[in-house]
């Protein structure tokens, strides 16, 4: 996913009249902006960045909210529904393990957590749950 792509449905959001998906697409692409102004890379926007922001935005509307607030969970699971679209698709439990196996098995023998966290988290970042990962990671140094 790239800026130019989240520009261009909400340009058709907007001819389509549909103000809320219009208003959580632009709050993704001024997130984006935002990290890309803290990165220095305002002109030439990773797709990995765009990508990391979107899973960010979509952890933070999980996140933040409230469930004892009912006219407001619509709302929240509508934005959620919305970001879930762009966001990249996440690999499961039984694909992580895999890719842990397959390309990591000379650093899972050596069963430092730490040092295996750092080179699968070098792989996987934004391919998956940080928390899934490392759950993955403690059943297989056991």
């Amino acid at each position: 996913m790239t800026i130019k792509d989240l520009q261009t449905e909400m340009i058709a959001a907007m001819k389509a009249k549909e103000k809320n998906r219009k208003d959580t697409i632009s709050g993704l692409i001024a997130a984006v902006k935002k990290v890309a102004i803290d990165e220095g890379c305002r002109d030439d926007i990773p797709e990995s960045m765009v990508e990391t922001v979107i899973l960010k935005e979509l952890k933070e509307q999980v996140e933040t909210c409230p469930e004892d607030r009912t006219e407001l969970l619509a709302e929240y699971n509508e934005k959620v529904n919305i970001i879930s679209e762009f966001a990249p698709k996440q690999l499961s439990a039984d694909e992580i393990k895999t890719i842990i196996n397959e390309k990591f098995s000379d650093v899972l023998a050596s069963g430092n957590k730490g040092l295996i966290m750092k080179s699968v988290m070098c792989e996987l970042k934004g391919k998956a749950d940080g928390k899934l990962i490392n759950q993955i990671v403690a059943e297989l140094c056991k």
